[in-house]
């Protein structure tokens, strides 16, 4: 199990706290692999963007209308967070779906 995120997001933390056998990858330091990102992409299409970061809130209009995976690769602490590979599935957030489908309570 792997989980990208940025080690001082309380939510990741929350999540890795939860998940201590997960592999954690911190975006920023290190990225997402460009196919791992077109997977998320397909699998969770513009969710996986979060417009309420502040990075998000710092681009300009003509940023902001890149393609979402160019935009993710450039600035992948754009990426909601955190995203989980498990077993061949993919994880958005640190929902009660996303505990669940993990069999975490």
């Amino acid at each position: 199990m792997r989980l990208y995120g940025l080690k001082n997001c309380d939510t990741c933390r929350k999540a890795l706290k939860s998940l201590p056998d997960a592999e954690f990858v911190d975006v920023r330091a290190q990225g997402v692999p460009e196919p791992v990102l077109s997977a998320a992409l397909e699998h969770f299409g513009k969710a996986l963007l979060n417009t309420r970061s502040t990075t998000w809130r710092g681009l300009d209009e003509e940023t902001r209308n890149q393609p979402v995976l160019e935009l993710l690769q450039k600035h992948p602490t754009l990426m909601k967070r955190p995203l989980i590979e498990a077993d061949d599935q993919m994880y958005l957030g640190w929902t009660s779906e996303t505990r669940q489908g993990l069999g975490v309570t």
